[in-house]
């Protein structure tokens, strides 16, 4: 049945059919989507090894959206039967030109779900898509196709990262440094708060050079009118001098008491005081330089390589949509869009395929906003719903149960033999250097002491310091006992820890976790946010 939410919901699983099937028809105000693609590079790989290298615990989704498969030739299938002739007609052409490569792929997926984006968008809503210049142009025929060319706002660039020294390693093109937003709106009646930046200190020493006798700084503003009189603007003679001016008299009488007109010097042209701390700031245009990316010291950094700041979705939530709107991302990653909306009072819906992405919204929520209440739809949420995962689907049982206590996923989840390994846990006993655990996850009904003794084999094979068992059965007793007679870590500076850790799917719904003496170097805790403000930006 499709919602229209009063309140916030985070989905697990496929956007195509969460939007078909959970999202009303023109319920959504803002969309906002930044749909992963490079074909060169695991471009939405969730986290990376300690060392910051790809490893074999990387999570890549969307991994067949690159290459043209029996889905790719099903999205634009769906597409052609979808009614949308001008989608249709787009994406026939394009296929004839690119034929079946991975760009071609690509577009038929993103062409199915831009329908349904489409579709859910309120005729006042705006959409977003952010993309890299890979892509932008194609994605721009596509959204022409779908939502109209007239539908076509703004190309915004963000310049997301400083020049960089390509060419010292034989480079032959221009750095690369931007991004692109494509902005698209049903209609002109779209909402839209124009954001102002402040002036530099350049410009205010330059232009608003005076200051008053109260200390307020101010500039001298032109008050003759534009056109030499061709607009109908009264001429008169005014503080001795006769001019075409943009007031009537009685106007420019009041505007002299009220000390808003100066005259430089006798017989001078008078000019208009406008004082600084009246002006909101310089219009944002449609180049963004402002608003700088996540490095490796920022504040905000989770880990997520594709993560975008903060700023950047506060300026395009606050921009075009009101508090208490509804708010959508249907690639929602590392949750900077939701957390956005959260801090502005925005209504939000996100979705994302992966569990580990969206347990580590959940987390980063929780963190940042410690009163905030949501849905998660489409994981377990008690033990019979985990049981009927484990039931239908081993494979996604033990990704979301990994999920649950921030483990990575052996070889990024995919299936295939796994050597008793279903996941690493990373932690830094001394601050520095990183150790990992090994994570058996085990869905079945029946568990014996066996499990245990080859979870040991295990850890010892993999040089790991702890191994962790995950069980949806109640354990019994005797891998309880063998258990306990692994013995103990001992960590540099935090004392010992079992060596051999059973946790059951109950336990953690009750959010109990591995005890290791871990920092997370892929993903840390949110900073708890205070403001709702954005700084330096008036709207």
């Amino acid at each position: 049945m499709r919602m229209n939410p009063s309140g916030d919901a985070l989905f697990y699983g496929d956007n195509l059919d969460i939007l078909r099937n959970h999202i009303e028809d023109e319920s959504v105000d803002l969309v906002y989507l930044d749909p992963p693609f490079n074909s060169n590079a695991n471009y939405n790989v969730l986290f990376r090894a300690p060392d910051g290298s790809q490893s074999q615990s990387q999570i890549v989704a969307f991994d067949d959206t690159w290459h043209w498969t029996d889905s790719a030739e099903a999205a634009l299938d769906d597409v052609m039967r979808s009614g949308h002739s001008d989608a249709a007609e787009m994406l026939r052409a394009m296929r004839a030109v690119l034929k079946e490569n991975d760009m071609m792929a690509y577009l038929a997926m993103m062409a199915v779900r831009l329908i349904e984006l489409h579709r859910v968008l309120k005729p006042t809503g705006s959409l977003y898509l952010h993309c890299d210049p890979t892509a932008s142009h194609y994605l721009k025929i596509l959204l022409d196709a779908v939502f109209g060319q007239k539908s076509f706002v703004n190309e915004i660039i963000w310049k997301r990262t400083t020049a960089k020294s390509d060419f010292a390693q034989g480079a032959t093109n221009w750095a690369r440094i931007h991004d692109v937003l494509l902005h698209y709106s049903i209609s002109e009646t779209r909402h839209f708060d124009q954001p102002f930046a402040p002036y530099d200190d350049a410009y205010v020493a330059a232009k608003y050079n005076k200051i008053n006798a109260d200390g307020r700084r101010y500039m001298l503003d032109n008050l003759t009118a534009p056109g030499a009189g061709s607009r109908g603007h009264p001429q008169y003679e005014f503080m001795g001098v006769t001019r075409f001016w943009r007031y009537n008299e009685l106007k420019m009488q009041a505007l002299l008491a009220e000390g808003r007109i100066e005259q430089p010097s006798a017989g001078a042209v008078p000019r208009y005081r406008r004082y600084l701390d009246e002006m909101k700031g310089i219009p944002v245009g449609s180049v963004w330089t402002d608003i700088p990316p996540i490095n490796s010291q920022a504040a905000e950094r989770l880990g997520y390589p594709t993560q975008k700041p903060v700023a950047l979705l506060e300026r395009i939530l606050k921009a075009s949509s009101n508090e208490n709107d509804l708010v959508l991302d249907p690639f929602c990653g590392c949750g900077t869009t939701i957390h956005a909306a959260e801090k502005l009072n925005r209504r939000w819906i996100g979705i994302d395929v992966t569990h580990l992405a969206v347990g580590l919204i959940r987390d980063r929520l929780t963190s940042a906003f410690p009163q905030a209440q949501f849905d998660i739809l489409g994981v377990p949420r008690d033990l019979a719903a985990a049981r009927e995962l484990a039931s239908t689907d081993k494979h996604e049982f033990q990704l979301w149960a990994l999920s649950m206590i921030n483990a990575q996923p052996y070889k990024g989840g995919r299936k295939g033999a796994d050597g008793g390994v279903d996941g690493y846990i990373w932690f830094q006993p001394d601050g520095r250097n990183h150790e990992k655990a090994v994570v058996s996850i085990k869905g079945g009904d029946n568990v014996d002491v066996t499990m245990i003794r080859d979870l040991i084999a295990t850890v010892d094979r993999e040089k790991a310091k702890v191994g962790v068992f995950v069980t949806l059965a109640p354990p019994k007793r005797t891998m309880k006992t063998e258990a306990a007679a692994a013995g103990f870590y001992e960590s540099p500076m935090h004392g010992r820890f079992a060596k051999i850790q059973i946790l059951t799917i109950e336990d953690l719904f009750e959010k109990q976790k591995p005890h290791l003496p871990w920092i997370a170097p892929s993903s840390k805790a949110a900073k708890r946010e205070a403001s709702t403000k954005q700084i330096g930006l008036d709207f």
